[in-house]
């Protein structure tokens, strides 16, 4: 009997990328829901170099990193591939998804700024877009790399929920048919595949949370100038 079992966050999109893998391969796991401000004994000690979800736990031995355990799942339930057979298809997904997995945090930086940083931040957002939009073959192909839903598509499908959630709370759409016509068709086409579409998290929660997640940063922004602003106050003082 498989053993499967994955510690995440509901409203990750890390975790999200994970459960999706596992749903598209229809291999049944336990999930267990974690709270990051505070970990669970068992996360910490499956995941103990990060400290961080999501983890994967396959018949008691732990994997972590989203994008390695989707290549950990992808070799352990070969049926549904989530790489192309053709070798040189193949290392171009892999590129596709490290380009987009190490821009992943970047690209939601905005949302914990505002003012100038923020807008720096968004222009950095758009400009990875319009990388994606452009180079990664969206206008000939359904999908990243081709026909089939596969690895890259999955490291870059929170563009298409955690990003519009997000983008909600602040007014700002990202993408739109006008300015990423590619990306726009490639996220309609992500979402129409029922597994997808089945496994996200409800958008009104989605903008719950991160209404939420963007009401703290701006108080702890705030507390950070009220903070630097008494602080210049008193030296000046004493001059």
């Amino acid at each position: 009997m498989e053993d499967v079992k994955v510690f995440g966050l509901w409203a990750s999109p890390f975790t999200q990328r994970v459960v999706w893998a596992l749903k598209l391969k229809g291999v049944s796991y336990e999930y267990i829901g974690e709270d990051l401000a505070n970990k669970s004994n068992l996360l910490l000690q499956h995941n103990p170099i990060y400290k961080k979800v999501p983890v994967l736990v396959h018949n008691g031995r732990a994997i972590a990193e989203s994008m390695i355990i989707l290549e950990y799942i992808d070799e352990t339930w070969p049926q549904t591939p989530l790489l192309p057979q053709d070798v040189y298809h193949r290392s171009n997904v892999r590129f596709w998804s490290k380009f987009i997995d190490q821009k992943t945090v970047d690209m939601m930086k905005f949302f914990g700024y505002d003012g100038e940083v923020q807008e720096r931040a968004m222009k950095e957002t758009l400009e990875t877009l319009r990388v994606i939009e452009k180079e990664s073959g969206l206008a000939e192909n359904k999908f990243m790399g081709g026909n089939t839903i596969g690895l890259a598509d999955l490291a870059l499908g929170w563009v298409a929920h955690t990003l519009v959630a997000m983008g909600y709370v602040i007014g700002v759409k990202f993408i739109t048919p006008h300015a990423f016509p590619n990306l726009h068709s490639w996220m309609a086409n992500f979402l129409q595949i029922p597994l997808i579409k089945h496994n996200l998290p409800p958008h009104h929660l989605a903008i719950q949370y991160f209404t939420q997640k963007r009401e703290m940063f701006l108080a702890m922004i705030k507390q950070e100038v009220t903070h630097h602003y008494h602080h210049h106050h008193h030296n000046h003082h004493h001059h």
